[in-house]
């Protein structure tokens, strides 16, 4: 099976066969989910996903939610001082 086959698949088992993101989104979402593994640790990158997509399901604007999150991960991190 491939990527786009699961997301299919899953997408429809989840009753959201409508959501399936094109490539380009795909390719946003994993570049997001990337980032914040490397710029934050390993386990942030799918909790930030699930995040954005709780978002997305609450009324929030797929694309905006994707570059807020980016936008974040950008910001210099909080001083422990």
């Amino acid at each position: 099976m491939d990527l786009t086959q699961w997301l299919t698949r899953l997408a429809e088992e989840l009753g959201v066969a409508d959501a399936v993101p094109d490539e380009g989104s795909t390719r946003d979402l994993l570049d997001l989910t990337r980032e914040a593994a490397h710029g934050v640790e390993r386990v942030a990158g799918p909790l930030t996903t699930f995040l954005v997509g709780v978002a997305v399901g609450r009324g929030a604007d797929p694309t905006a939610a994707t570059q807020a999150a980016a936008a974040l991960l950008d910001e210099p991190a909080p001083s422990d001082n």
